[in-house]
């Protein structure tokens, strides 16, 4: 019996959402990607392959505050990539939740994302 590996289980998941979702200039993709230690989020127009605004736990201002890969650091920086996706112009947005189940932080980053401006 062939055991498939959860990464090959998330990147099927991976796949099977990008089927469904297309960024485009006027509603670009919004990924949020979480790792151990940090939280990587960007806007991107998959019509033309351009990422329209990035942010991520890794910005000096957001290393100040000390915003860890948790519930609140994607409250966080939710909030702070609804201001910089707001200042590029970005209105409405669709969300890939990059394989992970819309909970806990993914959730808590779309809803800080939705209180700051964004429409998805």
């Amino acid at each position: 019996m062939d055991t498939i590996h959860k990464s090959k289980l998330l990147q099927r998941r991976r796949w099977r959402i990008r089927k469904k979702i297309n960024g485009t200039a006027e509603r670009p993709r919004v990924s949020v990607k979480f790792t151990g230690k940090h939280i990587y989020a960007q806007a991107v127009d998959d019509d033309n392959a351009v990422t329209l605004a990035f942010l991520s736990s890794l910005d000096a201002e957001l290393r100040k505050k000390k915003v860890a890969a948790n519930v609140a650091g994607a409250k966080e920086l939710g909030s702070a990539f609804a201001e910089k996706a707001k200042a590029a112009g970005i209105a409405s947005v669709v969300f890939d939740r990059n394989g992970a189940r819309f909970h806990g932080k993914v959730k808590q980053f779309a809803d800080a994302a939705r209180e700051g401006g964004l429409q998805f």
